[in-house]
């Protein structure tokens, strides 16, 4: 029995089609359709998922199971998705929404477990860590300009937009915005129509000049670090891949020239 059960929960592809059984059953709770196989299937998936980690434990101890980081996050998401095992026995009227609602949110997380079974996750995940690390200045660099023109328009602009810029908060997400090219003439429009027209030009051509230093080139500057550190990891596969085939080449072309050298004595060898 017990040989069963590992050989069924230890089993990825049984796994994988119970993550995605109870991932279209949550999709069809969350769309209002509440019907009590739903909920048995719901309930058994939650159960399944508990027992693979308790099987996971026995099998491989459990320090070794918490060491994983793939194994440390699916024990998580079971251990949160665990109250939705009493949540259909519990009187919901006695209970705050906001609690119910952190149950719903605990079993739908649960549907994060299928990024283990991407393919190249490992790899996806070391190149974003590594894409986040090189680039980490100029995010910096990035947000502090954001903050620096969100006060600067907060000051400016407070007075004549306030839905914009009335307050430090407010403004740098307007700013934020601009730099993304979200309603960029919109803000400028704004507060245009609320100026005298030289302010509304000069408003215009200011938020233009924005738009194009940090919501062009500065997202094109930040995209092209961000994904130049994502595929380092092939680029040095590559160069691996070109520094061995050049040591064949030398290797192969210093045995062609010893060759060359010993058919030139034997050739001395046979005129002697």
């Amino acid at each position: 029995m017990r040989r069963l059960l590992d050989k069924t929960l230890l089993n990825e592809h049984f796994i994988l089609v119970v993550i995605l059984i109870n991932s279209v059953v949550i999709f069809v709770q969350e769309s209002g359709v509440n019907h009590p196989v739903l909920l048995g299937v719901d309930m058994a998936c939650t159960v399944i998922f508990l027992l693979e980690m308790i099987c996971k434990q026995v099998r491989y101890g459990l320090r070794k199971y918490w060491r994983d980081g793939w194994d440390r996050m699916d024990g998580c998401l079971v251990l949160l998705s665990l109250p939705s095992l009493v949540v259909p026995f519990m009187d919901i009227n006695t209970f705050n929404f906001s609690v119910i609602l952190t149950f719903r949110l605990m079993r739908v997380i649960r549907f994060l477990r299928v990024f283990h079974f991407f393919p190249n996750v490992a790899q996806i995940g070391a190149g974003l860590r590594r894409a986040l690390r090189d680039s980490g200045v100029v995010l910096i660099g990035f947000a502090v300009m954001l903050v620096l023109f969100g006060l600067i328009n907060c000051s400016l602009y407070r007075e004549v937009s306030e839905e914009y810029f009335g307050t430090p908060i407010r403004s740098i997400y307007s700013v934020f915005r601009v730099f993304t090219v979200e309603g960029w003439y919109e803000i400028p429009d704004a507060v245009a129509a609320a100026t005298t027209p030289l302010v509304g030009r000069l408003t215009r051509l200011y938020f233009c000049l924005l738009l194009c230093c940090f919501g062009i080139l500065g997202l094109s500057f930040i995209n092209s670090v961000f994904v130049d550190a994502m595929v380092a990891d092939n680029n040095d596969d590559v160069k691996e891949q070109l520094d061995r085939i050049e040591k064949q080449q030398e290797r192969i072309a210093k045995q062609m020239e010893e060759l060359r050298e010993m058919m030139r004595t034997k050739e001395k060898d046979t005129d002697v």
